[in-house]
């Protein structure tokens, strides 16, 4: 069996999921009952000078029937006494040595109050400390949180003062409320950081009572911005990821976050270099327990493909990133509809015709569909007829059906191949797995790219903006 077994930072771990700093690590007695179901590490809850939480404190968005596929949050840092959060530390240290606990920290900005709190964590046990300089509300305004992760020069600074004294790996917790993310990861290099995490919650405002007309969450009438976390905010973090990781003045080790709640999320961090992946919405959504499935999800996968351990295929999807002037502009491939699966719903063909570029018809009358007729001969035919959304009768014994198919071939679209681009918004919204597939078609062309179009002056280097990936 492949092993989950990797090392983060110089810190040995059981496997690479770790819990994120967040209300899942309120406490010792969570962490561990969390360790019992299969965790490798925990990131604790920030821990600062005690707060006064609000109370109601999170919102979400549910989507197409999935609940909390955006979840917001107003809630700050731990709001126990620092001696109780370290006492919880050191007890958990002591039942479970193998598991990794960071204490995620957040003080004001004095070297002394950060030399003070990096001793008491790391003598409590502590085997790294994560720098939380990107909570995006409440202790933003107290100059605190994101206030320091959007200021490199503050940035840096900080994680000086953390290195003078700390004696365990030093993760800098990166904010994505910025412009540029590798800006601060550089800084936090320059200042000595062991490790990065990436990305923390995304300045937000969920929704609004149409009734009440308060934003949610609701505090006595009123609301605030929170952080922005979940499923929804994935593709925000592996791009934020990939950034950091290929640029070779920011990237350090990185335990990757945002959205991950299934081992393929895991996979996708780690492929873009993540070294451990820390979660909070999934486990507060579903409990400790989906950590079993991340688990054997990712060992059955690696199995499959041969992998025996993390190294050996985390960073591997990096070079694969590019930017759009690299691209191949003479690579091409068309929409192909496989007229077996088709079960004639037609979404295709609005989403070509109404979102896309009007390469798919509902003209079939023969087996074999005609390429001759051209989207000017399909609209001006349209003209003259009512537009009616076609229900197939999929009921009739055979009625209309021709050969193999399960749908009538009027029902079944024909794909304009000479016009099809290949953007493939008609694969990602036809229900049928597989039904609609983007085949390569060979042009006869060499690879050839914006970059390289423009050296060799076929394009002029200021061509048109809208040509220009630049602008």
């Amino acid at each position: 069996m492949p092993t989950l077994e990797t090392t983060f930072a110089g810190i040995k771990c059981l496997n690479p999921f770790w819990l994120a700093s967040a209300p899942p690590t309120n406490c010792g007695e969570q962490i561990m009952r969390a360790f019992d179901a299969g965790w490798g590490g925990a990131v604790w809850k920030t821990i600062g000078e005690p707060i006064t939480n609000v109370s109601s404190r999170y919102s979400s968005i549910d989507w197409n029937g999935q609940k909390m596929m955006g979840f917001n949050n107003i809630e700050l840092i731990s709001d126990r006494p620092i001696e109780v959060n370290l006492r919880e530390i050191a007890e958990v240290k002591r039942r479970y040595p193998k598991h990794v606990v960071i204490a995620s920290l957040m003080v004001e900005s004095k070297r002394e109050t950060w030399h003070d709190i990096v001793q008491r964590a790391e003598d409590a046990g502590a085997d790294g400390l994560e720098l939380n300089f990107g909570c995006p509300h409440g202790m933003s305004e107290r100059g605190m949180g994101s206030a320091v992760g959007q200021v490199p020069e503050y940035c840096e600074q900080i994680t000086g003062w953390v290195k003078e004294k700390a004696r365990t790996p030093v993760i800098v917790k990166l904010t994505p409320n910025i412009s540029d993310i590798r800006i601060p990861a550089r800084a936090a290099k320059r200042g000595g950081a062991d490790a990065l995490s990436a990305i923390n919650t995304i300045n937000s405002i969920t929704s609004i009572d149409l009734d009440t007309l308060e934003p949610r969450p609701m505090v006595d009438g009123k609301s605030s911005h929170g952080g922005y976390c979940g499923p929804a905010v994935k593709p925000i973090a592996l791009n934020m990821v990939q950034q950091v990781m290929s640029d070779p003045d920011a990237a350090l080790p990185m335990s990757g976050i945002g959205g991950i709640g299934t081992w393929q999320d895991a996979a996708e961090f780690i492929l873009l270099g993540s070294g451990t992946v820390q979660v909070c919405t999934a486990a507060m959504h579903y409990g400790y327990r989906i950590v079993e499935d991340m688990a054997d999800g990712l060992q059955a996968w690696m199995r499959r493909k041969g992998y025996e351990t993390l190294d050996d295929f985390r960073g591997l999807s990096l070079p694969k990133v590019r930017e759009w002037k690299h691209l191949n502009l003479n690579y091409k491939v068309v929409a192909h509809i496989h007229e077996s699966k088709c079960i004639g719903c037609d979404l295709c063909y609005t989403a070509c015709w109404d979102g896309a570029h009007q390469c798919i018809h509902l003209d079939r009358t023969l087996p074999a569909p005609d390429h001759t007729r051209t989207p000017d001969m399909v609209a001006a035919e349209s003209r003259g007829r009512i537009s009616t959304t076609p229900i197939p009768k999929l009921d009739i014994d055979g009625a209309g059906v021709d050969g193999p198919y399960r749908t009538p071939l009027s029902r079944i679209p024909r794909v304009d191949e000479v016009e099809c681009v290949g953007c493939n918004l008609c694969s990602l919204v036809c229900p049928v797995p597989e039904c609609i597939t983007m085949e390569r078609i060979d042009t006869g062309l060499p690879p050839q790219t914006w970059e390289e179009r423009v050296a060799a002056g076929i394009v002029p280097q200021n061509a048109g903006d809208a040509g220009n990936p630049n602008l």
